[in-house]
């Protein structure tokens, strides 16, 4: 699983709250690689806000014989061992050991991995506001943020930056931490950078002075027709909740009557938000979520309380297998009280509560201390053996391997754990959340030539340019206009080819047949955004994802079962999770 990052100077293949995408070129150091996969099991999910925790006489009795060992131990190894240890890292190896003998998403961070794992839930952070891409060993601005202070400095698509302050930024040991290292600060501060300009004969030194850059959770939200909306959320986050009121909102006045509410690949974050959203849909005070612990200092039922704003009309709501936390709260909520149609494939199935606690040295432990349940009774969590964590870290892949992508009766429920919905329907806990639809995974473009492509940069270079050439022509062009008449074609297909062919990516002609039609769809929603993204609001990029959908299985799919959400809100809708269709 992967948390959906966001920085201030980022890689156009982690596209923060605008897009996802794999195969970015990324060169990590050991505490960057790690960051991932702390992301996946903690930041998935559902953190209890404003939790405290407590301990009493009965415990601090329990630990002191353990405690008073542990510290005996660490005095002997710092006094007499036979080599110089740094004992900081024997603790954290220690603590990190100890903690898998818990379940798999109780954690520990140290300081540093802790300031950034706090970072992809909050709403912003310090730096100069630019995207950037790493290509041929040197950085490129793909895009200033709009309104940033790079953009308020002259800073333009297509620059190459290759000093910041006095540190180069080119060649083969340029990679994003350190992109990241130099070009975030804190707000206020100033900092050099010299850029090379195409068509310039000199490179230029510009200064930009860091300011507060907005992080967002809403990727688009869109009319899909003159009655359809669709909003994407990528993760719950601090703004989260007031991002999707301002879009939801936004397209009632636009005329929509029913909505497509895409899930896919949100890996969660703070379960109030959920919440909040979920009781946009949901009416009176039905039960949306409860949290069951050792004792009742966590347990806690949330209700509907408010007068949404979609509490009638038919919904859509889209899961997959990266859907967790949070986001099954959401669609366990609307398809327990048969709100909405589930549709897609199975969630992850994150159904544990964590509360981080902050140490005293900065680090953090986030701590799991209940468990959360649909209001049916389902608990989400799929299975895990305390201590085995590698099991539980390739489930995923073996679902996979059973055919789970693609085959709807490849998913094998608990019968033990079946429940019912309000109207009867049958669903089923232990595992995550089963889709009323099937909608099998598209793998039919995915090819080790594409990944070599992304892994270059090649696709989005090559959009970059092509929006940087054309651009003024491109941005009096209505996207409507742009959507319907632009075409990458065959001599444009064939000079991307080549310019992979020059870095290095040997070509596959197979290969390249399965996935061309994915390519040129992923080049033209590129250069989509490239041109079109400082027209929308709240960090939207509505443009992107349209010209996407046209080619996005799942999405197209689901736009035909309006009919059957509408028999679900009627309360005509009979079929059992999940129908094969």
């Amino acid at each position: 699983m992967e948390e959906n990052e966001h920085f201030g100077e980022e890689p156009t293949g982690r596209n923060d709250a605008r897009q996802k995408s794999s195969g970015q070129r990324i060169q990590n150091d050991k505490a960057t690689v790690r960051l991932p996969m702390l992301m996946g099991i903690t930041l998935a999910g559902g953190m209890l806000i404003g939790a405290t925790f407590f301990g009493g006489a009965k415990s601090l009795n329990n630990i002191g014989r353990g405690y008073t060992k542990y510290r005996e131990i660490l005095q002997l190894i710092e006094n007499n061992y036979v080599d110089t240890v740094n004992t900081d890292e024997l603790v954290d190896f220690s603590i990190n050991k100890m903690l898998e003998k818990l379940d798999p998403h109780t954690a520990y961070m140290n300081p540093q991995e802790a300031v950034a794992a706090r970072s992809q839930l909050e709403g912003g952070f310090d730096g100069i506001g630019v995207e950037f891409n790493i290509y041929k060993d040197t950085v490129y601005v793909v895009t200033p943020l709009a309104g940033g202070p790079s953009e308020t400095a002259g800073i333009q698509s297509g620059d190459k930056i290759i000093r910041v302050n006095e540190t180069d930024l080119t060649g083969s040991k340029v990679d994003n931490a350190k992109v990241f290292q130099t070009l975030r600060g804190k707000r206020g501060t100033e900092v050099k950078l010299t850029i090379v300009r195409k068509g310039d004969a000199e490179p230029k030194v510009y200064t930009v002075t860091r300011d507060r850059i907005p992080t967002y959770s809403v990727d688009a939200a869109y009319m899909v027709d003159n009655k359809t909306g669709y909003i994407k959320v990528n993760r719950f986050s601090e703004t989260t909740y007031d991002e999707f009121k301002t879009a939801l909102s936004s397209l009632k006045q636009q005329g929509m009557s029913q909505l497509m509410l895409d899930l896919r690949n949100n890996p969660g974050g703070y379960m109030d938000r959920a919440t909040s959203i979920a009781d946009e849909f949901i009416s009176g005070n039905k039960l949306l979520v409860y949290t069951d612990g050792k004792d009742n200092r966590y347990d806690r039922q949330t209700y509907a309380r408010i007068a949404g704003q979609f509490e009638e009309g038919a919904l859509v709501v889209l899961i997959d297998e990266g859907s967790a936390s949070a986001s099954e709260i959401v669609a366990g909520a609307l398809q327990d009280h048969d709100r909405a149609l589930i549709a897609g494939r199975r969630s992850f199935g994150k159904g544990l509560v964590q509360m981080p606690v902050q140490l005293s040295d900065g680090s953090e432990l986030r701590l799991t201390i209940s468990r959360y349940f649909t209001p049916s009774g389902r608990s989400i969590q799929k299975p895990y053996v305390p201590g085995q964590a590698g099991d539980y870290e390739h489930e995923l892949e073996q679902r996979s391997k059973r055919g789970e992508y693609f085959i709807a009766d490849s998913i094998k429920n608990d019968p033990s754990k079946k429940f019912k919905t309000d109207a009867g329907r049958v669903v089923y806990g232990g595992g995550g959340i089963t889709p009323d639809y099937f909608i099998p995974r598209d793998s039919s473009w995915q090819t080790n030539y594409l990944v070599q492509l992304y892994g270059k940069n090649i696709i989005r270079e090559f959009a970059m340019e092509y929006a940087n050439d054309n651009r003024k022509k491109l941005e009096k062009m209505p996207f409507a206009e742009f959507n319907k008449t632009v075409i990458i074609n065959d001599e444009q297909m064939n000079r991307l080819v080549k310019d992979a062919t020059a870095q290095g990516v040997k070509f596959n002609e197979k290969e390249y047949i399965r996935s061309k039609n994915y390519i040129r769809t992923q080049v033209k929603a590129l250069i989509a955004r490239y041109v079109y993204q400082k027209n929308n609001k709240g960090g939207q990029n509505n443009e992107f994802f349209q010209v996407l959908g046209d080619s996005d299985d799942t999405y197209q799919k689901a736009l035909k079962l309006f009919d059957r959400a509408n028999k679900l809100e009627q309360g005509t809708y009979t079929y059992n999770t999940p129908e094969r269709k």
